[in-house]
């Protein structure tokens, strides 16, 4: 193969560069996290000679593999660092590309790098995503959301192909309990829109209503703000818990907005997000509520 020219190489490498972005989202529920995983394989492409560089033939699929490494190590030491978190730990909210904003001084505006909103994107999608194996994880992404052939995932995971077959197959079945349960995206926006106004009127007995006997709510705040411990089970306790937080709030709006493209709310403080709500509706009923609250994880949000 001749040698790549270096602008025929970096154009090969941003080409690939969003799919690589939400490949490692998705891996790691943290945007953050993925655009530091992203930033290490670029770093390690140039850090290989340029002949060596120059006989990779598909730089883009290099760096997909590259990243899916990178996530799939930060996976498995995942679990050590989320000992160490303060309190419950939530995926990395989104909100709609019209929204999107710059994440810090390091941080890309380039829409190149948004993250496609789709199903797989959802904040109980990637909850669940997160209770799987990292393996498992990584098997799933990759090919049932990616179409890798097995063989591309075995490579990722220094597995056979068989054996990823079998991770992707045992992460499908515990995803698609999530996905069966999903109410569609119009239901779901009515019965959060019923819920924000019920909140905002502080009608506790229509809040208990709207909630299912059994939900949870759950709240990540890092240690940084006041966020729930614990998560909080029964339509009582969390009807109670939200008609207070907005009796005893000053300056707070609700506002219903897309997260990660489902129908959600974010509670605005003067001016300022605050906090950013996803929900999970089965049928009629609010089944969970995830409530991010660490303003590192609300870098992407507008005011």
């Amino acid at each position: 193969m001749s040698e790549t020219a270096p602008q025929e190489e970096l154009d090969a490498l941003l080409d690939g560069r969003r799919q690589v972005i939400n490949i490692a989202y998705r891996l790691l529920g943290s945007l953050a996290d993925a655009e530091d995983a992203v930033q290490d394989a670029m770093a390690r492409w140039y850090a290989l000679p340029a002949g060596q560089r120059a006989r990779i033939e598909k730089p883009a699929a290099w760096l997909s593999t590259v990243t899916s490494r990178i996530c799939l190590d930060q996976l498995r030491s995942a679990r050590v660092r989320r000992e160490r978190y303060v309190g419950q730990w939530l995926p990395e909210p989104l909100p709609e590309p019209a929204e999107w904003t710059d994440r810090g001084p390091n941080a890309t505006a380039d829409p190149a790098d948004r993250i496609t909103l789709d199903e797989s994107v959802s904040m109980a999608f990637l909850v669940v995503l997160d209770a799987l194996s990292p393996a498992e994880r990584v098997a799933f992404v990759l090919h049932d959301v990616f179409r890798f052939s097995f063989a591309d995932v075995a490579e990722v995971t220094g597995r056979t192909p068989g054996a990823c077959r079998q991770l992707a197959s045992t992460a499908r079945r515990r995803v698609a309990d999530a996905r069966a349960a999903a109410a569609p995206t119009a239901q779901q926006a009515r019965i959060v829109r019923r819920f924000r106004r019920a909140w905002q009127a502080q009608d506790l007995q229509a809040l208990v209503g709207l909630l299912d006997p059994d939900a949870i709510a759950t709240g990540d705040g890092g240690g940084v703000v006041p966020a729930l411990p614990d998560p909080l089970h029964g339509a009582e306790p969390i009807a109670l818990l939200y008609r207070d937080l907005v009796r005893y709030s000053t300056g707070t709006a609700i506002l219903e907005r897309t997260v990660n493209g489902r129908p959600g709310l974010v509670a605005q403080q003067y001016g300022a997000i605050a906090t950013v709500f996803s929900f999970q509706v089965v049928e009629e009923r609010v089944t969970r509520i995830w409530a991010v609250r660490n303003p590192e994880k609300l870098r992407a949000w507008s005011a």
